[in-house]
C-alpha cells in the first residue's frame, strides 16, 4: 500500500512533464524519467487488504471483503438482493 502511494506521488509529480515531452515527441528525454512516474503503472487495489484482483470501484475494496462487510452490515445501504 505504501508502494501505491509512492507511485501516485511520482505520477502527479511528472504528469505535466510527461505530457509535454509526449506532445513534442521527445522520446529520449521521456525514457530518462522514472518508470513509476507513468500513469499506466497504477493499479486499483483493495484499501483494506491490498489485493489487486476483484476490485469493486464504487467501494474501493475487493469483492470478497465487500461480501463479508455487506453480510455483517458494515456497508450502509447495501443489502443482499433476492428475486
Amino acid at each position: 500500500m505504501q508502494e501505491k502511494k509512492k507511485r501516485e506521488k511520482l505520477v502527479s509529480k511528472y504528469a505535466d512533464l510527461r505530457a509535454k515531452l509526449k506532445e513534442e515527441g521527445n522520446w529520449e528525454e521521456l525514457d530518462k524519467l522514472p518508470r513509476n512516474g507513468a500513469k499506466v503503472r497504477l493499479h486499483n487495489r483493495c484499501q483494506l487488504t491490498g489485493r489487486p484482483k476483484g476490485f469493486v470501484r464504487k467501494f474501493g475494496i475487493n469483492r470478497y471483503t465487500f461480501r463479508l462487510m455487506a453480510l455483517n452490515g458494515k456497508l450502509p445501504g447495501v443489502t443482499k438482493s433476492s428475486w
